[in-house]
């Protein structure tokens, strides 16, 4: 774990590799876990790295007591925390681009069938699934764009851009008069949805203060569910409203005129602040967000990182094949390969028929229990992410899948009483995606910018969605061929070996980063900093 930098107990294969700094500062050794172990992935003698610059920064600024009186004199008061609450604004509207990708992937869930026959291809299962994945089309492409638009643009301004093709997509599903026009709305909407995925976990992580990076980040997911509710909410008049669907397509521009408006009132990263020479108004958005205490430490930090890596706020593609970006590319695409494929997609898909197996045949109803089941998990990742850590919680989520999943197949496989058999099938479905929700679904999402660096934190965030992306459709398209072919208990048995693959993966390759500042993590993974002698 990466609980703090600079002094640990490693594990008896890398005792070889300790050294100790005399320069380290109490702040770095204060509450080391004693089983402090390193993650093999990571070079021997990067586990206790340190940057000479961050610790003269933190040296400057070791004396609480001495700030607090210099603050006093000019008139500002920073002697509190201010905590999570001057951040949460901010985070709450990037959040709606959350709640429109979850109404986005749930508006068609029950409408495709009016769709397709307004519109003249009903029946015609190929357009049906045509109309649905050209959405993770666009979303694929938007993914790779974003990481240019992040770094020319800053995050408000790309939110604000991405909001076009949004609501574009949505009014002009919405009017449809033919096959093209749908798919062309689609494909928009996907494209918009593409570049917030990326775009608002790196958002969030770079505005949220750092004791409270994990809990904030969670309404990204909370934002998702209840979009997925809404939008399966609102579908209920479609039954007997052939025509509703137009509605329902409608409603959905509203969050965006609502997020392009709401981010003319929010924050610029500080970070990018920097970046882009505005000292000024960086240290203005760190006294709001986190507290005047903050502002001097921040800023030098800041400055470490873009004296090491430049000042320019482009990045290459090709620095991610570079160390330690390729480390952190490699993390990122991993975790988005092995969520994908734990099944998460298709489990949701097939819920509705294992609902109906049991006799609740209205699919409103099973629907509305996976969204609270999804919800329930989310609220838990609120509470526990800055509690218990990114390592952790991924590790307990994905052996909570493996679990949920070998339950089902239990019921499925193993002669017993059938309503006994229905109820592991429920229960496994729901502890499922109520795991999921708790740590494999946003942690995914957190753990990535933190462990990027400044510079290329929008490219191997843009790289990673954009695996998840592929990996979502494969799941999509071969998901009921495979259950035709198999049967469904080979396939979640499937599923259960990658959930336990995806726990092995995390426990040996994540490192924890709650506590820390992004500043601080970057300059630990760093092996090639220039004062990397110092520190020895």
């Amino acid at each position: 774990m990466l609980n703090h930098i600079g002094i640990g107990k490693l594990s008896h294969h890398h005792s070889s590799s300790l050294f100790i700094s005399p320069k380290l500062p109490p702040f770095y050794s204060a509450s080391l876990p004693a089983n402090y172990a390193y993650p093999s992935f990571l070079p021997k003698n990067l586990n206790l790295f340190c940057s000479n610059k961050l610790l003269q920064a933190h040296q400057q600024n070791q004396n609480p007591d001495d700030e607090k009186k210099l603050l006093k004199e000019k008139g500002i008061d920073g002697g509190t925390d201010i905590g999570w609450l001057p951040a949460f604004p901010h985070v709450l509207i990037a959040s709606l681009s959350n709640f429109l990708f979850g109404y986005h992937i749930g508006v068609m869930n029950g409408p495709i069938i009016s769709i397709a026959k307004e519109l003249g291809f009903e029946g015609n299962s190929i357009l049906e699934g045509l109309v649905v994945s050209i959405f993770i089309g666009g979303a694929f492409l938007g993914s790779l764009g974003s990481g240019f638009l992040v770094d020319m643009l800053g995050c408000r301004r790309t939110f604000q851009v991405a909001t076009v093709p949004l609501i574009l997509g949505a009014l002009i599903s919405a009017q449809a008069g033919s096959l093209d026009e749908i798919l062309c709305g689609r494909f928009l909407v996907g494209l918009g949805i593409g570049v917030n995925t990326v775009l608002v976990p790196i958002y969030i992580s770079e505005v949220a203060p750092t004791k409270h990076r994990g809990s904030l980040s969670c309404f990204s997911q909370i934002g998702t569910c209840l979009g997925i509710i809404a939008s399966l909410y609102l579908a209920v008049p479609s039954e007997n409203d052939s025509h509703w669907w137009r509605t329902m397509l409608n409603i959905a521009s509203l969050p965006g005129f609502v997020l392009a408006l709401g981010m003319q009132f929010t924050v610029e990263s500080p970070r990018w602040l920097c970046k882009a020479g505005r000292q000024h108004d960086a240290k203005a958005v760190i006294q709001n967000l986190w507290g005047a205490l903050e502002v001097e430490k921040a800023i030098k930090e800041f400055q470490s990182i873009i004296q090491d890596n430049g000042a320019d706020l482009g990045s290459s593609w090709l620095e991610l094949l570079e160390k330690p970006h390729s480390r952190v590319a490699f993390v990122g695409g991993a975790l988005f390969v092995l969520q994908q494929f734990t099944g998460i997609n298709g489990v949701l898909y097939f819920s509705s028929l294992t609902f109906k197996d049991v006799g609740i045949t209205n699919s409103a109803l099973a629907s509305l229990y996976v969204g609270l089941a999804n919800f329930a998990g989310a609220l838990c990742a609120l509470y526990l992410m800055d509690r218990q850590g990114r390592q952790r919680l991924l590790i307990g989520s994905y052996s909570g899948m493996a679990i949920s999943m070998f339950l089902i197949v239990a019921g499925i496989i193993f002669p017993m009483d059938k309503e006994i058999s229905n109820t592991l099938s429920i229960v496994g479905t729901l502890l499922y995606i109520c795991t999921f929700a708790i740590g494999a679904g946003p942690v995914t999402g957190l753990i990535i910018p933190e462990l990027s660096s400044s510079r290329t934190r929008a490219k191997v965030m843009s790289f990673s969605l954009s695996v998840h992306w592929v990996c979502n459709f494969l799941v999509g398209l071969f998901f009921l061929d495979l259950v035709e072919k198999f049967g469904v208990a080979p396939v979640y048995t499937g599923f259960g070996a990658c959930s336990l693959l995806a726990a092995i993966f995390a426990f040996y390759f994540i490192v924890e980063t709650k506590g820390r500042s992004l500043e601080e993590i970057e300059l630990s993974l760093n092996p090639l900093h220039q004062d990397q002698k110092n520190c020895k």
